[in-house]
């Protein structure tokens, strides 16, 4: 059977739903009325942005649910359903996923669905309702224990008021009552006993006469760490909650859903679709009963719905609910798996917020990591825009909770909008229970030192690391080192190779990209920076581990920072084996980070470079373009920044279009594969990487003692990066020469006749070459380098 689906909403719960939908071989189409940013871009589905859930759509809606042949149809939020939406597609025999009108009261009306508990011995706080403001009151005055003040009708989950005092009491009554701040939602109030505990969201499927319960959720209502500030409809939740133990889960059936379920088909209203029950869980340990929703709920419905196996065909159970069949299909869940949402808002939100802000979500996830929208929305320009106060979630499933909280929380920081929040405690009534029960005894996690991190780490790098597998190792990361069969490289006379190793880090290059938060490219400069100390010896680089330390880890900083490492080895052609990341806490300031690479490469002894011994005056120097300043060279950079006007992400005046930070993180280039066809056709002589001590001090290194570099600094065009910098610092000509490549990273020593081979081959790997200068011969005391035409560069 081929299902076409119409969900109505809007939101997060709409999303996820939408998502689970889409995995079902049983069904075609999904249509979502409006949708959001988000719901458009899973597979098998349309937004339908000009229909929405309100009573005036409903008869469009109608219509379009007829013409696209609708098997089914999901009405998300509380109240298209409170306002009978599902009468409307019931009426033209199409099946609805949601209660009726009159089951919906049980959401619609707290003070309804108080009276329905009590009539039907549910456990919940002690209550009265009231229409009228003096007698409410009068109550208010005349009870001795702290109260709650409920607007009867819906109030988007804000409708709710927790007074410290008597005082504070009359003042939310006056709120709800007299200035209706939730409007028609206080026509009528709910004044019940305060209940202290930890909360439960249970979501049951029901057919009126079956049900199934997914996992107790638990929610984070306040808008602040630690439950503080405001209430809001929802800033996170985790699933299972670990104080639903088995016993607490069989009591709350009895005592609360089965009699609830039941309690709706007898009274003549039964429950089709999902029943959400808020149960407090008292520490009596008798669970009661806080509220009634009768849709799924937000953040609650991300949370639980990645738990439900694969197995489980969300629209079959759906449907069957629908058609009062829920036992004719299976349900199930992942045991031990835990799943945690972060939502993210809006700056000032529950308050006034902003809307139209550009939404950047970066790629790369770890496995199991969702991201779903709520207030998006798209613009003209086809970007994903801010449209609402709670904007998108990340969730995570896990084998632990812990791990599905850090995995969360790694997906938030792939998402980027002005001025987001977030809680940053979600999970930690969990934690602190769990906590509660270990020993006073001091962990190593105690001590600042996370082990769960590092494994996540590695979970969310491997498939990054693997793409560098070449022909010799397979680059399948876990461990500190790695394996490499020469043989299998290509290296069959082993007796004939040599090993050659470079080891070196990126220096202070590394505050900049802390500074600006982009730590990708410096991964890519650890790895330039030794390749291209292994290929001036003629070496072909094989493998490279890296290592990364830091006083805490950051997952998504360090999996950027690795991922960086991956995409140079795959430019240099080598294989990321293994490395180490160090926690070290006390060592390294908050945000401060450092590292390291060793790279080993193989060369045949008859192509080791330099080949001195067969250098002659009148040889020619080579040069290859600079990505601009490369690695080296940042103490001057930053002394200059700091002591001037400007900031690393200020404009840079040579290149308006990008930062000053970002135009200095462009990494190292890498000069390896454009190398390594000259060098096994034995066409150069020498190489020189241009690093620290710039042209004069690296090529002399390549020399013999009776031969100078000359170089002629006319042949190049010099980047304008290093002017300003020059300019900008006053930089004395002998000084720059000595700290900047100024626009050379590489130096070939070439003969005469093999120059124009050599530039050809340059050319066809895309490399930009120019001759520079060339060899003579050295008098005694004369420098080993001489560069000409520097005056005037700035």
């Amino acid at each position: 059977m081929s299902l076409n689906i119409l969900i109505v909403g809007n939101g997060g719960r709409e999303h996820a739903i939408t998502w689970r939908l889409s995995q079902s071989e049983s069904v075609k189409q999904i249509y979502v009325a409006p949708g959001n940013g988000g719901t458009h871009l899973v597979e098998k589905v349309v937004n339908v942005p000009e229909l929405s859930g309100s009573p005036k759509d409903f008869e469009a809606l109608q219509k379009f649910a007829v013409e696209k042949k609708i098997d089914l149809v999901i009405p998300g939020p509380e109240q298209p359903l409170v306002d009978g939406i599902t009468s409307i597609f019931t009426k033209v025999g199409i099946p609805v996923f949601g209660p009726s009108a009159k089951a919906a009261r049980m959401e619609g009306s707290k003070a309804f669905s108080k009276v329905f508990m009590d009539k039907h011995n549910i456990p919940t706080a002690q209550f009265k309702n009231f229409t009228n403001v003096a007698d409410a009151k009068k109550h208010i005055e005349s009870v001795d224990y702290k109260i709650v003040l409920k607007a009867d009708g819906i109030a988007a989950g804000k409708g709710v008021l927790i007074p410290e005092t008597k005082e504070e009491a009359l003042e939310g009554l006056d709120e709800i009552m007299v200035a209706k701040n939730f409007g028609a939602a206080g026509d009528e109030i709910v004044i019940e006993e305060y209940m202290e505990g930890d909360e439960l969201s249970i979501l049951t499927f029901s057919d009126g006469y079956s049900f199934f319960n997914l996992p107790a959720a638990q929610d984070h209502k306040r808008i602040g760490n630690g439950d503080s500030g405001l209430n809001t409809g929802g800033m996170g939740a985790y699933a299972p909650a670990p104080i639903a133990t088995a016993k607490v889960l069989a009591k709350i059936d009895e005592t609360i859903i089965k009699p609830t379920i039941d309690g709706m088909r007898k009274d003549g209203f039964p429950m089709c679709g999902i029943l959400f029950t808020g149960i407090m869980l008292t520490p009596s340990g008798e669970p009661k009963v806080l509220e009634y929703n009768v849709r799924f709920g937000d953040p609650e419905t991300q949370t639980v719905l990645p738990l439900l196996t694969k197995e489980t065909d969300l629209a079959q159970v759906m449907l069957a609910c629908a058609e009062h069949r829920l036992d004719s299909v299976e349900i199930a869940t992942y045991p031990d798996t835990f799943s945690t949402t972060v939502v993210m808002a809006a700056g000032g939100y529950p308050e006034a917020y902003a809307k139209g802000d550009v939404i950047e979500i970066s790629e790369t996830l770890p496995e199991d990591t969702y991201i779903f929208h709520a207030g998006t929305a798209v613009n003209a320009d086809g970007k994903v825009i801010t449209a609402g106060g709670r904007v998108i979630a990340s969730t995570a499933i896990a084998s632990s909770l812990k791990e599905s909280v850090d995995k969360a929380y790694i997906g938030v920081d792939h998402v980027k909008f002005n001025k987001k929040y977030n809680r940053t405690d979600i999970a930690h009534r969990a934690f602190r229970d769990l906590d509660n029960k270990k020993s006073t005894g001091v962990t190593y996690a105690d001590a600042g030192v996370s082990v769960d991190n590092g494994n996540i780490l590695v979970e969310t790098i491997k498939a990054k690391v693997k793409s560098t597998a070449r022909p010799g190792a397979d680059s399948d990361i876990g461990g500190f080192g790695g394996i490499f069969d020469l043989k299998a490289a290509g290296y069959k006379n082993t007796d004939d190779t040599l090993l050659v190793a470079a080891t070196d880090g990126v220096g202070t290059k590394l505050r900049i990209a802390q500074i600006i938060d982009i730590h990708d490219t410096v991964g890519i400069d650890l790895v330039a920076m030794n390749v291209n100390d292994l290929v001036v010896q003629g070496a072909e680089p094989l493998l490279f581990v890296d290592y990364f330390a830091t006083g805490k880890l950051d997952i998504k900083v360090c999996a950027d920072f690795v991922s960086g490492v991956a995409d140079g080895c795959i430019q240099a052609g080598c294989a990321l084996v293994g490395g180490e990341t160090s926690e070290m806490p006390g060592m390294y300031e908050p945000g401060h980070y450092d590292t390291n690479g060793t790279a080993v490469g193989a060369v045949t002894k008859g192509k080791i470079l330099p080949q001195i011994d067969a250098m002659r005056s009148g040889n020619v120097l080579i040069g290859l373009g600079s990505d601009g300043v490369h690695s080296n060279g940042f103490s001057l950079v930053r002394h200059i920044i700091e002591k001037s006007d400007f900031t690393y992400k200020s404009p840079a005046p040579w290149n308006p279009s990008k930062s000053i930070g970002e135009e200095l993180l462009i990494p190292t280039r890498i000069y390896v594969k454009q190398l390594l066809g000259s060098i096994n056709q034995g066409l150069l002589l020498g190489l020189a990487h241009i690093t620290g001590g710039g042209l004069v001090e690296n090529i002399p290194r390549a020399l013999p003692k009776n031969l100078q570099a000359k170089v002629d600094m006319s042949k190049w065009e010099v980047q304008e990066i290093f002017k300003w910098f020059g300019k900008q610092g006053n930089v004395p000509y002998e000084d720059i020469l000595k700290t900047f490549n100024l626009g050379v990273g590489m130096v070939l020593i070439v003969e005469k006749e093999n120059v124009d081979q050599v530039l050809a081959n340059l050319t066809k790997e895309g490399e930009r070459a120019f001759v520079i200068g060339e060899l003579v011969e050295r008098a005694e005391g004369e420098e080993a380098c001489v560069v000409d035409n520097v005056k005037g560069l700035y």
